[in-house]
């Protein structure tokens, strides 16, 4: 019971929100491994940015669309170059910040999925981007 105890605690410790674009790029992972990103240089929190060969409103509506068909997922904003979506979990209703930012040059979507709450997620953001990978690419 203690150790459910501190476990719950360290979960919902809170953290400053950062995201948006900033100079054309999705904001770094804090040190904690509750964050996972396209743009990071550190293997722990490194994904692979999504990539696709139609145009980029095709590639956003596509993303829309798997983004809309995840359980407890909701779009915050979407614009031309940036999609904001929020996912909550089901027991204890913790929030996490999924963000994609469009580069048509490259023709890759950067990501960042982290956490708003607690040091670690047990992987969570890692499995949710390659989830919307697979639907990504599926679709």
């Amino acid at each position: 019971m203690l150790a459910l105890t501190f476990i719950l605690v360290a979960c919902s410790t809170d953290q400053a929100v950062k995201t948006g674009v900033t100079s054309d790029r999705l904001a770094p992972c804090p040190k904690s491994p509750n964050c996972v990103s396209s743009l990071s240089t550190d293997n722990s929190h490194y994904v692979e940015p999504f990539s696709y060969k139609v145009s980029q409103e095709a590639a956003r509506e596509k993303l829309i669309s798997v983004i809309n068909s995840m359980k407890r997922s909701e779009i915050v904003s979407a614009d031309y170059n940036y999609i904001h979506a929020t996912f909550t979990s089901f027991l204890f209703r913790f929030v996490d910040d999924v963000e994609f930012s469009f580069d048509d040059e490259k023709k890759v979507i950067d990501v960042r999925s982290a956490s708003r709450t607690g040091y670690s997620d047990l992987g969570v953001n890692r499995r949710r981007v390659e989830e919307i990978r697979r639907r990504f690419i599926a679709q």
